[in-house]
């Protein structure tokens, strides 16, 4: 099963970035994760659907050779991130040509607070059950605080959160 995960944060540092980092190794057997990188994506713009960006086409073709999705966002003023918005639009778009669709996904993320991500989640899988993509709601992955399940050099330490992980790529194999 190929599954892509797609970071909602740019910042080299990120702890998103390293959650993203970290999936691999937590992967159920037959499960392979690929880390994709969403920045080098223009930003959408509809002029551009007529002869699409060499980069949004790669990005769509690894969209539809994958058989689930996993999201992985930071919260920003309560919602996700802008750069994850822009991957979303163009993995939707030309219209009627929505790479998303049918594809399994679960959202995920980290934060310095208490509660990760809850509220950012919550909005995107709105978006992510309007473009017909297979979205479960168990488990829920909100992880937080950060400085209590990374260490110094960005490695996951926390059992609990690995467990909480393995778990959540278990689900998403059998969806």
């Amino acid at each position: 099963m190929k599954i892509i995960a797609l970071s909602g944060s740019l910042r080299k540092d990120s702890f998103n970035r390293k959650l993203v980092d970290a999936l691999p190794g937590l992967a159920p057997a037959g499960m392979e994760i690929e880390k994709v990188e969403i920045g080098n994506l223009p930003l959408y713009n509809q002029d551009l659907e007529g002869a699409l960006p060499a980069e949004v086409q790669a990005f769509k073709a690894k969209i539809e050779a994958a058989d689930g999705v996993i999201f992985v966002t930071p919260e920003f003023n309560r919602s996700f991130s802008g750069v994850l918005k822009n991957a979303i639009d163009w993995g939707s778009r030309p219209w009627g040509k929505n790479s998303w669709g049918g594809k399994r996904t679960i959202t995920m993320g980290v934060s310095i607070g208490k509660i990760g991500t809850a509220l950012a989640q919550a909005h995107l899988k709105d978006i992510l059950l309007y473009l017909g993509m297979r979205v479960f709601g168990q488990p829920e992955v909100y992880i937080g605080p950060a400085g209590e399940v990374f260490d110094a050099q960005g490695a996951l330490t926390s059992e609990p959160t690995k467990e909480l992980l393995k778990n959540a790529l278990a689900a998403l194999a059998q969806q």
